[in-house]
């Protein structure tokens, strides 16, 4: 697949509304094997352990969420520097010409979400976390994290859509029904709120500052998704994950560099 590169209706149209759909983000053959893979994991309950991944679900409705999923390994570790998205988030959250450029997957996460699951509304721009906030000034983005949302099935209308707030990164004010959303409520009939429909293959990617939550589903079957953050070299995992060494050794070194940034950097051994 020939890398995509950000264009400027890529960079207007994620100032405007906080996040781009990319159609046919990561080719076929490569979704055929995440399904298959996820097929293949045994049942977990929540908090156990498979290897280094871990089970780790937001709330009982979100659904399975598997947590530091890289781990699993082989089309996983295809999506860390995918020719889908990976200029794209460097280009808008791994401060591209600074002293620090560059990237870091500070959480890596697939979701299984069955009927009646939903994710509630949470982030926007007021009062936001320096981590999820978004900046542009001098020429340059300066996000804080970027969110990309890889479909392994179809999700339309019924299926538990991603949902997101446009613009609703950089307001000024809270959304006056956000609170009682965060406490659980379902996100679907939120005033501003759309769906974000994707086909298999499809992604979403997005500032994590922008008001956005999942849609309930209401059709039989599961909604499949990966959800890799990405970041700036500098940052750390948000619940104290690493990458094991036996990862890290098999990386390819642009991977590598993007799970592990900065080495440790310790005195010789004598």
């Amino acid at each position: 697949m020939e890398p995509r590169l950000p264009t400027p209706l890529d960079d207007f149209l994620f100032d405007l509304r906080g996040y781009l759909v990319l159609k046919n983000a990561v080719e076929p053959k490569l979704v055929d094997r995440l399904n298959q893979a996820v097929d293949a994991i045994p049942p977990l309950k929540i908090g156990e352990w498979l290897g280094n991944a871990h089970r780790r679900d937001y709330t009982q409705e979100t659904g399975f969420e598997l947590h530091n999923c890289v781990e699993l390994g082989g089309p996983f570790e295809a999506l860390i520097d995918h020719p889908g998205w990976v200029n794209l988030v460097h280009h808008y959250c791994g401060e591209e010409n600074s002293y620090v450029d560059g990237l870091f997957i500070d959480e890596c996460i697939l979701s299984v979400r069955g009927p009646s699951g939903h994710h509630p509304v949470h982030s926007g721009g007021y009062q936001g976390a320096l981590r999820g906030a978004y900046h542009y000034a001098n020429g340059v983005f300066r996000a804080g994290q970027c969110n990309i949302i890889l479909a392994l099935t179809d999700i339309g209308p019924g299926d538990g859509a991603t949902m997101v707030i446009p613009g609703s990164h950089k307001s000024n004010f809270p959304h006056p029904l956000q609170g009682s959303y965060a406490r659980g409520d379902r996100m679907d009939h939120l005033e501003g709120a759309i769906e974000v429909h994707l086909n298999k293959g499809d992604a979403v990617l997005f500032v994590d500052g922008v008001m956005h939550g999942g849609s309930s589903r209401t059709n039989p079957g599961e909604r499949r998704v990966t959800i890799y953050r990405y970041g700036p070299l500098w940052a750390s995992t948000r619940f104290g994950y690493e990458y094991s060494q036996a990862l890290l050794d098999r990386l390819t070194p642009e991977r590598r560099k993007i799970l592990q940034p900065i080495a440790p950097l310790r005195p010789p051994v004598s």
